[in-house]
């Protein structure tokens, strides 16, 4: 079983990329099945603003099919979104955007993990409602994942792992219906 993990942002020091592959290596620890995880990151996809006219003018960019065919070969996806000014950001829309023009249904029907975090105390919460809510529209199976507030106190970036059991324990119950459906005697 292969597991993608991607930070919603095209930021080259991420802490959404960080905080996603984090997630996917927990989820990696608890199902045993998953036996790959892989991170992308969003500036191997580099796109023109997306319009109607470019689309006219250019078709769907190479990297916009490249995305979506990388996505169809997760069995699982995890994203963590950077919210900016309450929403996704510029660049991570602008792919959205493009990759919906590949196929509506990009995400092929897959369990997604949708999470966020961010510097500020709400942890990018508003993007993530936006997100699972929005998600399932393009072919998600969504499992809302904590919003993790104040990264940089929560977070050991050079150790890799959360700094307090508290939001651990969060991260655990969050994924716990996610392991549950993978690790079920009746999965098939």
């Amino acid at each position: 079983m292969k597991l993608i993990t991607f930070g919603a942002s095209y930021t080259r020091t991420s802490i959404n990329r960080q905080w996603a592959h984090f997630i996917g290596q927990q989820l990696a620890l608890q199902i045993p099945r998953v036996e790959q995880v892989d991170s992308l990151n969003l500036n191997a996809y580099d796109l023109p603003l997306y319009t109607v006219e470019r689309e006219a003018e250019i078709g769907v960019p190479e990297p916009a099919h490249r995305f979506v065919s990388d996505l169809a070969t997760a069995d699982l996806v995890v994203v963590s979104l950077a919210e900016y000014n309450g929403s996704y950001t510029a660049g991570f829309k602008n792919l959205f955007d493009w990759a919906s023009r590949v196929e509506l249904k990009f995400f092929g029907g897959k369990p997604v993990v949708v999470t966020s975090t961010a510097p500020g105390p709400r942890g990018g919460l508003t993007v993530l409602q936006t997100a699972a809510d929005r998600f399932p529209r393009h072919g998600a199976e969504v499992f809302v994942g904590p919003a993790l507030p104040q990264f940089n106190q929560h977070f050991d970036r050079s150790a890799n792992k959360l700094v307090s059991e508290e939001w651990q324990i969060q991260l655990n119950e969050a994924l716990s219906p996610l392991v549950q459906k993978y690790t079920s005697a009746n999965f098939g």
